[in-house]
């Protein structure tokens, strides 16, 4: 797609910007809210978006790890991150990190997940996290970004094109969250919230 940023359909984020500031300030404010339980409500917004992919694809794998550093990855096999060029040719990435989801941030209607908690977006997780790396694998070309604390602080770097797509989103939950802990989740019961996706756990 080559045309105006501008005329492009909003359907999850807003592409007009790439950076919501006081978004990710005010989720920062209130993690107790945006990731009640600690860090695996976080771990269950990364997998919703792997579930959509599924959905839409009529299945698809999710494969999330614990590091040893407390750093927690989710890879799926989707499509990747939307990404598109402008009118002048330049890159441009659906603002999935750093700008709220529009399907659920301010809606009292969200989806639930399967802790039982609302959907906020990808934008909680890079908020509350001390540092999030997102690498993409499109048709049109891959690329990985380094956020902290929600802020990209780099831009899309190129990374080799191995023939496959989809998403890897490895982040490093804040300090607090990460003793709130994430493994009492049940990874195995995400099979009835989401029957279109694989998951599968290692450490």
């Amino acid at each position: 797609m080559d045309t105006s940023r501008a005329s492009w359909r909003n359907t999850t984020h807003d592409w007009a910007g790439t950076v919501d500031l006081a978004h990710l300030a005010g989720i920062r404010r209130d993690p107790a809210a945006f990731a009640p339980g600690g860090a695996w409500h976080l771990v269950l917004e990364v997998v919703a978006y792997a579930a959509d992919e599924a959905e839409y694809g009529g299945g698809g794998r999710c494969r999330v790890t614990l590091h040893p550093d407390g750093s927690v990855s989710v890879a799926d096999d989707g499509r990747g991150t939307d990404t598109r060029f402008d009118e002048h040719g330049h890159v441009v990435k659906k603002p999935v990190m750093a700008t709220k989801d529009l399907r659920f941030f301010d809606l009292p209607e969200a989806q639930t997940l399967p802790d039982g908690h609302p959907r906020r977006g990808m934008s909680v997780v890079a908020a509350l996290s001390e540092w999030l790396v997102h690498t993409n694998r499109r048709r049109n070309g891959s690329w990985t970004q380094r956020y902290e604390h929600g802020s990209p602080v780099t831009g899309l770097e190129a990374v080799p094109d191995d023939g496959t797509t989809g998403t890897v989103v490895h982040f490093l939950p804040g300090e607090r969250l990460r003793a709130e802990g994430w493994a009492q989740g049940d990874v195995g019961a995400l099979a009835a919230a989401w029957p279109h996706l694989s998951v599968e756990a290692r450490r």
